[in-house]
């Protein structure tokens, strides 16, 4: 299994066999986790499989069964009122006061923090809301506000004061494609700031876009976790060959021990054999070309974070959430 396991000094969160039962089920199950700090670390997994469990027992919402966890270096939940001035978190979504606007709601939840200094506090509003593209509507009554509107005000009050670290649960919960975008790269941008940013998400390519390193959740427990193109590299990429003449080119692949093929819209994929060597995959152009196959594009793609996922589980994954 890849792993980020180093100096803890090096790390922002750790886990040792943490573990939240309720009941007989095991949300969390034996959770060791290591999060690098400067890391933009992706808490990867399908909806149900223990990430927002995972991060309330980071937070201290709520006590673990067993285990420890380390965040900041620091225990919790024992150090929670040490620790979470230095974190900036979205959890399940943003808690609002729906009567007050947008701006109104980050004055507010300013003003709740003893560390912050009131004299820059309407400076610091203004420049969360401008941050995460809220400008225009920071007169809006926040019951107004659309869901990913409300996104992005809930990311607003986490940006309130420079944090060590971020933990965003499902951040782009609600928004559409544009907003996705502007959030992941104000993500990059923390991170390039210094920021530790811990995302958990069930959105596969999201995680690949913008995370340098990731943890793969299912059922409670971990999969693997490690540097993103790691967890790629470990799974084996595919083979596509571009043609008009799908049929033919699915018979000569599998004839010449390619597994899995199929084929879709001029595409034939398939899973080229273990021991496939770059002088076979030329024989097995030539093979098509000699069976008359009209090959327009032919190569391994990289293998994704869904074919480790797959490779990993033997179960496919809600990309599209």
């Amino acid at each position: 299994m890849p792993s980020t396991n180093g100096d803890p000094r090096g790390s922002v969160i750790e886990t040792s066999a943490l573990t939240k039962r309720y009941g007989k089920h095991a949300a969390v199950d034996s959770l060791s986790l290591t999060v690098p700090r400067g890391s933009v670390f992706g808490f990867l997994g399908p909806n149900g499989s223990g990430k927002t469990t995972t991060i309330r027992m980071l937070m201290g919402l709520i006590e673990p069964t067993s285990g420890r966890a380390t965040v900041l270096g620091r225990p919790m939940p024992r150090a929670q009122r040490a620790v979470l001035p230095r974190v900036g978190a979205l959890i399940e979504g943003p808690a609002l006061y729906g009567f007050l606007t947008g701006r109104e709601n980050l004055l507010r939840f300013d003003a709740a923090d003893p560390t912050a200094d009131p004299r820059t506090r309407r400076a610091r509003a203004e420049a969360a809301l401008d941050r995460v593209g809220l400008t225009a509507a920071a007169g809006k009554k926040a019951k107004a506000y659309s869901l990913g509107m409300k996104q992005r005000l809930g990311l607003a009050v986490a940006l309130l004061q420079p944090r060590e670290l971020l933990v965003l649960d499902e951040p782009t919960n609600g928004l559409d494609p544009q907003g996705m975008r502007e959030i992941r790269a104000l993500v990059r941008e923390l991170a390039s700031d210094g920021t530790t940013v811990f995302l958990s998400s069930h959105l596969l390519d999201e995680i690949e876009q913008v995370c340098t390193h990731a943890a793969v959740m299912a059922r409670g427990r971990l999969i693997t976790q490690g540097p993103v193109e790691e967890l790629a590299a470990g799974a084996r990429g595919r083979l596509v060959v571009t043609t008009p003449d799908t049929a033919d080119a699915a018979r000569v692949l599998k004839e010449c021990g390619v597994a899995d093929v199929e084929a879709a819209e001029g595409r034939v994929m398939g899973e080229p054999p273990a021991s496939q060597a770059v002088l076979d995959l030329a024989d097995v152009n030539a093979a098509l070309v000699k069976a008359g196959v009209r090959v327009r594009g032919f190569g391994v793609e990289r293998a994704s974070l869904e074919d480790a996922f797959v490779a990993l589980t033997g179960e496919g994954f809600d990309v599209a959430g």
